[in-house]
C-alpha cells in the first residue's frame, strides 16, 4: 500500500509504525521516500548518519535528530560533510521554524535567551542583537546550557566570526566580534574597556544601552574583575555629580529602568495632555483591555514621579 504507516494532519504528513512517530514531513513524497528508507534499516533511526540518497536527480540529505528521521534538503550536487552538519545543526536550533529558533524572545529592541528548567524560567543572555543572542543560544544548546564553559574566546560558525563573551552574573555577554582568534585575542582588553563603557554611559543616561540595565550596579565588580578603570574623553564618572545635578542623573535612572510599556507611555507624551489624546496616540498598540492598561501604567509613572496630574482628565510631563 502506498501510504501505508503515513499519518496526515492539517500541515504535514507523519509516519507512524506501533504507536511510535518516526518523523514528520511536508508532502507525501517525502513521507513516501522517509517511509521506504526506515523500512531498508529495519525501522531503527539509530542506522541513520548525516547521509546523502540520490532519489530522481537529486541529493536528499537525510539524519536523526530527537530520534526522528529528518530531510535536511535537496541538492542537485552531493553537499560535503561541513555542509550536512551545517544542515543538522539548523534544524536542532529551529526545529519548529519560528522567527528566531529556540530559546530566543524579543521584547522590543532586547534579544534574550531564556530556558525553562525544572518549571522556572532562567535567562541566560541579553543582547542588543540577534546574531549575538543566536551564537550565545547556540553554544548553550550544545553544552547542557552551562554557562561556565563558556570561553572566552569562541567561534561563531552562523557568522564565521570570533567573539569575546563574558560571564556576569551568571549571564553570558558578548563584547566583541573580529575575523580571526588572533584579532580577537589582541582586543580583549579593548573590548572590555568599551563594554564598561556602555554601562556607564546608559546608567548615567549619556547612551541609550537598555540591554545593559542590569549591570549598573556591578559596576566596581566588573572593573575588578576586568582589571579596568573605565574613562572617557568627554566624561569623568567619578566626579559626574558635579557635571549634573545628583537628582538629574537620579530621574535619568528612573527612566531607564522603566519597563517596555511605561517607556512606550513615557516616550509618547510631552508638555500637557489629556488622557484622550495619550490612548489616540497610542492607537497603533491597541489590543484587549487597552484603556484599563495606560491608566494602569499611567498611574505607576504618577508614581514615580515623572508624570503630574493637575485636573481630572489633565496631566503633564514633569
Amino acid at each position: 500500500m502506498k501510504e501505508k504507516y503515513i499519518r496526515r494532519d492539517k500541515k504535514s504528513y507523519k509516519i507512524i509504525k506501533n504507536s511510535r512517530v518516526y518523523g514528520r514531513f511536508s508532502s507525501i513524497e517525502d513521507a513516501i521516500f522517509a517511509r521506504d528508507l526506515l523500512e531498508g534499516k529495519n525501522w531503527n533511526p539509530d542506522n541513520f548518519t548525516l547521509e546523502t540518497h540520490l532519489s530522481q536527480d537529486k541529493y536528499v540529505a537525510v539524519a536523526k535528530i530527537d530520534e526522528k528521521l529528518h530531510i535536511l534538503g535537496k541538492f542537485n550536487t552531493r553537499p560535503n560533510d561541513k555542509e550536512l552538519e551545517k544542515l543538522a545543526k539548523k534544524i536542532i536550533r529551529n526545529p519548529n521554524k519560528s522567527k528566531y529558533g529556540l530559546n530566543i524572545s524579543r521584547v522590543f529592541e532586547i534579544f534574550m535567551v531564556k530556558k525553562q528548567i525544572a518549571g522556572d524560567s532562567y535567562i541566560f543572555a541579553v543582547s542588543d542583537n540577534l546574531e549575538d543572542a543566536t551564537f550565545i543560544r547556540n553554544f548553550l544548546l550544545e553544552n547542557s546550557w552551562d554557562v561556565n564553559t563558556f570561553p572566552q574566546i569562541a567561534f561563531d560558525d552562523e557568522t564565521d566570526t570570533y567573539k569575546i563573551s563574558e560571564v556576569i552574573d551568571d549571564k553570558v555577554w558578548v563584547i566583541g566580534s573580529f575575523d580571526s582568534f588572533e584579532t580577537a585575542r589582541q582586543n580583549i582588553e579593548k573590548s572590555r574597556r568599551e563594554f564598561l563603557l556602555k554601562i556607564y554611559k546608559n546608567k548615567f543616561a549619556l547612551a541609550n544601552h537598555p540591554h545593559l540595565n542590569s549591570l549598573s550596579e556591578s559596576i566596581d565588580e566588573i572593573e575588578r574583575d576586568f582589571n579596568i578603570k573605565v574613562s572617557d574623553e568627554k566624561w569623568n564618572f567619578e566626579n559626574i555629580s558635579q557635571d549634573e545635578k545628583a537628582s538629574d542623573v537620579a530621574v535619568k535612572q528612573i527612566i531607564f529602568n522603566l519597563t517596555p510599556w511605561q517607556k512606550i507611555i513615557y516616550d509618547s507624551i510631552s508638555g500637557e495632555f489629556t488622557f484622550s489624546q495619550l490612548e489616540k496616540s497610542l492607537a497603533r498598540y491597541k489590543s484587549k483591555n487597552f484603556e484599563r492598561k495606560i491608566r494602569k501604567y499611567l498611574d505607576e509613572l504618577i508614581e514615580l514621579n515623572l508624570v503630574e496630574k493637575f485636573d481630572d482628565d489633565h496631566y503633564r510631563k514633569v
